[in-house]
């Protein structure tokens, strides 16, 4: 097991007499991509603003050891429309939280490797939406998180351009040593991304959970060993206690671990 960088404890979020979250249990470790996926509704987002601190359960425990710095990429780009891509990737060291990571020279290695340098005195309105999101991604690498949290964010590009932008995330996060949670709908693309994978049912509980091989590309992630697992687990009914599958391998915070 790898250092903590977030550890979510049979914790719980409710709105009202709604249950979003229920008894969940979830590690995030350094240098692990962990995707999350489940049908709408399941509590994948009420648990990616659990991890990114912006919400406090309603029960159970978040541990945060260290405190890591964290990015984050929505399913929009969310672009300042009055800013250059550089200015707007170059944006979070304009915070004083981030003054340590102020580096002019990894925003332009970051316009290199995003394919922008090109593109980096335009303005929002002159790019299209695989180069916006490319900008987003870019915008959160650039404080040098610790942590990435991904909200769906290939969900609105074309087939061609999330399929690229999926590849990069994937070397780009092993390369430097990064972890990043994705919330997803796209199997493949939780399969290509990821280390581990935990999908939630509706009811906002865990089906299941795996860690595993990435797949290398969309070809090997179509008929990567899980793929099926991961699409029954998805169908799973709500179960109201949030109890563990009757016979399942599960560890510490119910890992299920298949190799």
């Amino acid at each position: 097991m790898g250092a903590l960088l977030v550890q979510l404890t049979d914790v719980a979020v409710t709105y009202g007499s709604r249950v979003a979250v229920r008894r969940v249990d979830l590690d995030v470790e350094h240098g692990r991509q962990l995707a999350l996926l489940g049908p709408s509704g399941a509590g994948k987002s009420t648990l990616l603003h659990l991890l990114a601190g912006e919400l406090h359960p309603s029960a159970g425990a978040v541990h945060r050891p260290g405190t890591p710095r964290i990015g984050m990429v929505f399913q929009q780009a969310r672009l300042m429309p009055w800013l250059t891509v550089r200015d707007n990737l170059a944006l979070g060291h304009a915070y004083a939280a981030n003054a340590d990571v102020r580096d002019a020279p990894l925003v332009d290695e970051l316009l290199d490797l995003l394919g922008l340098t090109a593109h980096a005195d335009a303005y929002p309105d002159q790019l299209s939406g695989g180069q916006a999101q490319r900008v987003a991604l870019g915008r959160a690498l650039a404080v040098r998180p610790d942590l990435l949290l991904l909200d769906e964010p290939f969900s609105a590009l074309d087939p061609a351009t999330r399929g690229e932008l999926q590849g990069w995330l994937r070397r780009h996060l092993t390369e430097r040593g990064l972890s990043s949670v994705v919330v997803t709908h796209d199997i493949d693309e939780a399969l290509l991304v990821a280390d581990d994978v935990v999908v939630l049912r509706a009811g906002g509980t865990v089906a299941r959970r795996w860690s595993i091989t990435p797949a290398t590309n969309h070809v090997t992630a179509a008929s990567h060993p899980l793929r099926a697992q991961v699409r029954a687990a998805y169908d799973e009914p709500a179960h109201d206690n949030g109890a563990p599958e009757p016979g399942s391998d599960r560890g510490r915070h119910g890992r299920r671990i298949h190799v």
